[in-house]
């Protein structure tokens, strides 16, 4: 991962934490569908003109991805005095919907990559980020439920 991966990255967690604050899950997944639409357009127009383009070089696909993880968990706004409170769950599921992004990104598992090889375009680009962002919002989701249900059952 170089350091623009890594600094696009960054502000993509960090405008979709944003956007989770001072709006809602609702209003952040709806931007993601927007920026989705918006990037596949994008995407297939520098395609068109430009047929030997590296379609690693896309960022919007992070932005779409991360985002789309952060509307599935932590799938709910909190205000900013609630942001320091470990015990919402917020920060760790922010925290871990970017790890498992990362993750899913980097190593392109499974239908990611057949996903992002057989379907052309900006459209397979996109899906293939969406896919990435779903697999770590549920699996941050998931992994925050199994700590919650682990920490009742032994307080």
């Amino acid at each position: 991962m170089n350091f623009k991966t890594l600094a696009t990255t960054l502000l993509a967690l960090l405008s979709g934490v944003t956007l989770l604050i001072y709006f809602d899950e609702s209003t952040l997944f709806l931007t993601t569908l927007l920026l989705s639409i918006i990037g596949i357009k994008g995407i297939n127009n520098k395609i068109n003109k430009d047929i030997n383009i590296d379609l690693q070089g896309f960022s919007i696909n992070t932005f779409v991805g991360l985002w789309f993880a952060l509307s599935i968990a932590p799938a709910y706004g909190i205000s900013i005095k609630e942001l320091a409170i470990v015990s919402n769950g917020f920060l760790i599921q922010v925290l871990l919907s970017f790890i498992f992004f990362i993750f899913f990104m980097i190593t392109r598992i499974s239908i990611i990559a057949r996903v992002e090889k057989s379907v052309k375009g900006g459209v397979g680009i996109i899906a293939s980020a969406l896919i990435a962002g779903a697999a770590a919002g549920i699996s941050s989701a998931a992994l925050w439920q199994v700590y919650v249900e682990l920490l009742s059952k032994f307080l």
